[in-house]
């Protein structure tokens, strides 16, 4: 049925990343009958994600590996949902793990290949984590000069830029603290710590590189004809090609969301956010405008948004 959708030229499906994620996230969803992707992704990255999705609570999901395969899960069997209902998009863009969600939804990479590539990723990234100690924090409210003054911080490095005014830096304890204490005087209005389990995308994670390069390495491709915008870039990419560099450079580049966000074409007017879905929402719709957003908490939301 998949593929005998026509592509809707007008829609983005977005894939969230971990920290979408919280206890509870897959009740809403286990009665679907795409649940059985749970169980498949379980099998093939030796983890009980059904209890991750079901029975975990926040603090257990704070563990970087237990919430990319949970988040990974859940956002695939919300996907398949949208096809039931009649969609198929033609563009997907991811947050971070969103992105290898969204590679595995549009057919390039397996599910089962997807689960163990999120798996060695997040295992890597967690044992990153322990050697060096990090974390992120979430400033808000400023300008370009502001965005300027973040440049060049000591222990303190830009990874995700969720728009002109929201700025996730991931850092040491000490450049973290420094900028908590002094982000008004580098020219924002707030600063929040972010309860995660390191210093994602950063320089923080450079020991995590060749295990997710091993794993790349040995991916089969497939082929679509969905188009999926690279967090690294901000650009459109729809062959296997460069997502090997794209994907590897991801692990301690920047997240462009924004420009990521603005590369979609005038034509696309509908987003649709996977599970656990929300924040996406929220930052797309300060960058551009949409006619329509929705925001797939339960499979009900799909089957009642007639897109």
């Amino acid at each position: 049925m998949t593929l005998s959708l026509t592509l809707r030229d007008d829609v983005v499906a977005l894939f969230p990343g971990q920290g979408s994620l919280g206890g509870g996230a897959g009740i809403a969803w286990c009665d679907s009958v795409h649940w059985r992707l749970v169980e498949e992704i379980s099998e093939a990255a030796g983890v009980d994600v059904s209890h991750l999705l079901l029975d975990a609570d926040d603090a257990d999901l704070v563990r970087t590996d237990r919430a990319q395969l949970a988040t990974f899960a859940l956002s695939l069997v919300g996907y398949h949902e949208l096809l039931d209902s009649g969609v198929r998009p033609r563009y997907l863009l991811g947050h971070s793990l969103g992105e290898f969600s969204a590679l595995v939804a549009s057919g390039l990479v397996s599910v089962d290949d997807g689960a163990r590539l999120i798996s060695v990723r997040g295992a890597a990234m967690a044992r990153a984590a322990e050697e060096s100690a990090g974390s992120m924090i979430a400033v808000m409210g400023g300008d370009e000069s502001a965005r300027e003054n973040l440049d060049d911080l000591e222990g303190a490095w830009v990874a995700n830029i969720n728009g002109t005014g929201q700025i996730v830096l991931s850092g040491t304890p000490e450049g973290l603290n420094y900028v908590l204490t002094n982000h008004r005087h580098l020219g924002w209005r707030r600063a929040t710590a972010l309860p995660v389990g390191g210093a994602f995308h950063s320089p923080l994670m450079a020991s995590a590189q060749s295990a997710l390069d091993d794993a790349l390495d040995a991916l089969e491709w497939g082929e679509t004809e969905q188009v999926i915008i690279a967090n690294v870039d901000g650009v459109a990419h729809s062959g296997a090609d460069d997502w090997r560099p794209l994907l590897s450079r991801q692990l301690t580049s920047p997240v462009q969301f924004l420009d990521a966000t603005l590369a979609l074409p005038s034509a696309v007017t509908t987003s649709v956010e996977m599970p656990p879905a929300g924040v996406l929402t929220g930052l797309t719709k300060r960058i551009r405008d949409f006619d329509r957003q929705v925001v797939a908490a339960s499979p009900l939301d799909l089957q009642e948004a007639s897109l």
